[in-house]
């Protein structure tokens, strides 16, 4: 397959929502050479915590769907010159990668728990000796 991103910004709109002002467009080169003919689907914002894209993206790729988002991400990244476009890709690529989970060790109990890393002071308690107390 001959996949490639096209990356569409709308300058018209006065009052635009961050998350349409640009839109990448996924779309088949097999198919024809013309942009509205080759369109396959809209590259999904929100990817699901399973590992999933959007569903009609996750729909025509499966399970190689977030991989296929990421690669033509970093190879739009590279060909882009306008700077919004470029800050909308990085961002995008960062809704791509996992978020980490940190396990630390309960200072009652001494078992591992996990915690997020996006808190300020990650808890030192487990929810079991939060509760008994």
């Amino acid at each position: 397959m001959n996949i490639e991103l096209y990356i569409f910004k709308n300058e018209n709109i006065k009052d635009y929502a961050k998350d349409h002002h640009i839109r990448f467009a996924v779309v088949d080169l097999d198919r024809s050479e013309v942009y509205p003919e080759n369109f396959v689907c809209l590259l999904p914002l929100n990817y699901r915590t399973n590992g999933k894209a959007g569903p009609k993206f996750s729909e025509l790729f499966g399970d190689k769907s977030v991989e296929l988002a990421k690669a033509l991400l970093v190879k739009a990244l590279k060909t882009e010159d306008d700077l919004e476009v470029k800050a909308e890709i990085k961002r995008r690529l960062t809704l791509l990668e996992p978020k980490q989970i940190i396990h630390v060790k309960c200072r009652v109990c001494g078992k591992n728990f996990e915690t997020s890393k996006s808190r300020r002071f990650k808890p030192t308690i487990c929810r079991d000796c939060k509760q008994k107390r």
